[in-house]
């Protein structure tokens, strides 16, 4: 069994918005040389997160950050002093990492889904763990 850690660095330049990561962490599987196994996206964020969904329409991808705003304000009645409590609560709603089987090489992804970061505080630069474990 080998396991395989590469970081992805993912700069972003609005304050919430999506990033299709998909062929980044499908190029770190390549890289892992595994076969069969399990890759595990982390992001170490706590105004951050990362998920899997639909990667044909991008009007998923807004939709999506509109319902968000939608279910948490930016400017409710927060006690956060940093003024970012919406990031914070949108990040552990989404989550923060995903797991993803690997066989014969590759991801095992539906026809339309694809692996997007998330940015709920931005613009900034971020990073990404890709773990890859198997044989």
């Amino acid at each position: 069994m080998s396991v395989h850690h590469e970081r992805l660095t993912i700069g972003t330049d609005q304050r919430e918005t999506t990033v299709d990561v998909t062929a980044r962490v499908r190029a770190a599987v390549t890289r892992s040389k595994v076969r069969e196994g399990i890759c595990v996206v982390n992001i170490a964020h706590t105004t951050a997160a990362v998920f899997v969904n639909e990667n044909a329409d991008p009007d998923v991808q807004r939709d999506l950050l509109h319902q968000l705003a939608k279910l948490v304000p930016k400017d409710a009645d927060y006690r956060h002093a940093e003024g970012n409590a919406a990031a914070h609560i949108k990040a552990v709603l989404v989550g923060n990492d995903v797991a993803l089987s690997i066989h014969e090489g590759e991801l095992v992804l539906g026809t339309w889904q694809g692996i997007y970061f998330a940015e709920f505080d931005g613009p900034r630069e971020r990073s990404a763990t890709v773990t890859v474990i198997g044989d």
